[in-house]
């Protein structure tokens, strides 16, 4: 009996250690491939990055090299009223991905407007965006960007070029042909800011004016006289307006119920009148 139990068992362990080997080579099986897998997906998504960053690189060279006198123009008027360096502003200006809008600006009946802002964006850190199970890491960064002002929130500051004109802005005219202003809405006042910029910048330029083209009385021509107290009035109301909202007043909530409970007939309604 001893001798059959150590076969028994033996056959047992034999057959046990088989299943064993069978259930770990199944096992090896499907991990190696996923494992390799996964690496080999880290590899292609690196190669992708730094084919991405070369494409990148390249890109931004070619836009250097298109780089004249009309960009200098607003590469200088950017750098003074954000307060940051020429090259800086070049950098961030080719790096956009609405770099195209500039040529459509100075383009002969091109765009009248472009826009930049100046303000915090949400910026992911390089080193976990790649990966899906990382942490977001998102911190606000000042940054400046092209826009249509239509897709973005305004919470900074508003940098932008005005055509005056249809013509093809070239580097001799646009200093003439264009023109710069800003206007800062930090923490998205922009009542505010639009009434700092009309009363405190534009109003004051227009009352200072000699040249009104075809209109030779300047000032004392009854229309600008006119036009003047309108843009007046209209920074008034703007003012107004902003200060109703910043000190609006909050309603008392009242449970209306307990006076109209018992409201039976007309009379009820007079006497609660």
């Amino acid at each position: 009996t001893e001798s059959k139990y150590h076969r028994r068992a033996g056959n047992l362990k034999t057959r046990s250690t088989e299943l064993g080997s069978a259930v770990t080579g199944s096992s090896l099986t499907t991990v190696l491939p996923a494992s390799s897998t996964v690496k080999k997906s880290i590899v292609l998504s690196s190669e992708s990055r730094k084919e991405l960053a070369k494409q990148a690189k390249v890109t931004k060279e070619e836009r250097r090299a298109q780089i004249d006198g009309r960009h200098r123009y607003m590469i200088s008027r950017l750098a003074d009223g954000i307060d940051l360096s020429e090259q800086q502003v070049e950098e961030t200006i080719i790096s956009d991905d609405k770099f195209q809008l500039i040529e459509q600006f100075f383009a002969p009946s091109g765009l009248k407007k472009l826009l930049f802002f100046y303000q915090d964006v949400l910026q992911q850190k390089s080193n976990a965006s790649w990966r899906p199970d990382g942490p977001t890491n998102n911190l606000p960064q000042k940054k400046l960007f092209i826009t249509m002002g239509s897709t973005e929130d305004f919470t900074g500051t508003c940098a932008f070029f005005l055509r005056t004109s249809d013509e093809v802005i070239t580097a001799s005219n646009v200093s003439q042909e264009v023109n710069f202003g800003m206007f800062d809405c930090t923490n998205g006042n922009i009542l505010q800011g639009l009434e700092f910029f009309l009363s405190q910048i534009m109003i004051p330029a227009l009352k200072s004016q000699e040249n009104w083209g075809a209109v030779k009385e300047g000032l004392k021509n009854s229309q600008i006289q006119e036009f003047l107290y309108a843009v007046d009035k209209f920074v008034s109301t703007l003012s107004s307006s902003r200060q109703n909202i910043e000190d609006k007043i909050q309603l008392t909530k009242v449970d209306i119920d307990i006076y109209v409970r018992n409201l039976q007939n007309p009379s009820d309604y007079i006497t609660a009148g």
